[in-house]
């Protein structure tokens, strides 16, 4: 993918839904905010379900110009968009633990996405912001992982999403290595499920 096309693709996205992505921000948070508190456990399932599905239908498939966008980030957010609204569905009960301090970490530097893009360089609508793919995959999975119970292919999907933050390099997006992180961190709980298996 070239790298003026993946940033043209981003500008024309946060020029025309700023104002979508700051209602959605406030209902991922504030969702996840009531799953923590243990009010109501599913809270933050159903919206990072929301969430990823709004990035396939408009992100991936309204801006995507990259056969690698249509046809595998596309699928991909689709399905876990899903797979996190039959989550919240079906396991409704599942608690949310409160993060231990790896977990407390990585979110920090979620939220800390459009300030480290900021930071490299970077100025709206050409910017990194809370509501874009890799912000949310890895939200999702430091949110995810802290579930007493784990879809193994929700979790996987989400971790081979993260793992993709090796191309931070690649498009000079260096905030991505946010992602790198949570991939790696993803591909850590991967392997624990295993072995409780």
């Amino acid at each position: 993918m070239d790298v003026q096309v993946f940033w043209e693709a981003i500008s024309a996205y946060n020029r025309q839904t700023a104002a979508v992505q700051a209602v959605l921000l406030t209902f991922l948070l504030g969702m996840t905010a009531l799953s923590y508190a243990g009010k109501v456990r599913w809270a933050a399932k159903c919206a990072l379900g929301v969430v990823h599905l709004f990035l396939a239908a408009v992100f991936f498939a309204r801006y995507g110009r990259a056969p690698i966008q249509l046809f595998f980030a596309l699928p991909l957010f689709l399905a876990c968009g899903l797979l996190f609204l039959y989550e919240c569905r079906h396991c409704r009960s599942d608690e949310l633990a409160r993060p231990d301090l790896p977990r407390t970490v990585l979110l920090i530097l979620c939220l800390s996405y459009p300030l480290c893009s900021l930071l490299a360089g970077n100025a709206f609508p050409q910017m990194v912001t809370s509501i874009m793919p890799c912000p949310v995959v890895s939200f999702g999975i430091v949110v995810y992982s802290g579930y007493t119970r784990k879809n193994r292919l929700l979790l996987a999907l989400l971790t081979l999403w993260g793992l993709t933050g090796i191309k931070s390099l690649l498009f000079h997006v260096y905030e991505d290595l946010i992602l790198l992180l949570c991939g790696l961190y993803g591909a850590r709980q991967l392997l624990l499920e295993r072995r409780r298996s």
